[in-house]
């Protein structure tokens, strides 16, 4: 089977699903307050049925996405690093205690920057989270990235 996903291509792991490239990773699954992740053996690509899939919640509510990482055009990159998978290191436990076995890793920002600590905490991650802790909401908001 071929790759749906571009093999020299930095992916961002939290891509919204609408991006250009986008291919659906993951599928969430657990409870509104503690979601988990299960990772596809094969990244799909976003198609509008795929998509339709998503019925009456939002697609980012239930699929994780990646897609090229667009570097300075997301406002979590700080001209180097993405400050978001930082920050969802600093701020939040991890939530299993061996990598995921992710389709997209050898590509991903996040494992390329910070590495096993990211993944370790990935899991927990939806794009479109309605019920997220504290923690997660401080994670997310790129305004904390420029407080002095």
């Amino acid at each position: 089977m071929e790759d749906t996903v571009p093999k020299q291509t930095t992916l961002c792991p939290s891509a919204r699903p609408e991006s250009a490239d986008g291919a659906v990773f993951g599928i969430v699954g657990g409870t509104a307050t503690a979601p988990r992740v299960a990772y596809l053996k094969q990244p799909l690509p976003v198609t509008n049925e795929l998509m339709a899939k998503a019925g009456s919640v939002t697609p980012a509510e239930i699929f994780r996405t990646a897609a090229s990482c667009v570097e300075s055009g997301c406002q979590h990159f700080d001209g180097k690093d993405c400050r978001l998978s930082m920050r969802i290191v600093e701020k939040l436990p991890a939530v299993v205690e061996e990598l995921p076995a992710c389709s997209i890793r050898r590509n991903c920002r996040w494992w390329q920057q910070e590495g096993k600590a990211a993944c370790m905490r990935c899991p927990q991650i939806v794009t479109d989270n309605y019920s997220s802790s504290e923690q997660l909401r401080q994670a997310a908001d790129p305004s904390v990235y420029f407080q002095t």
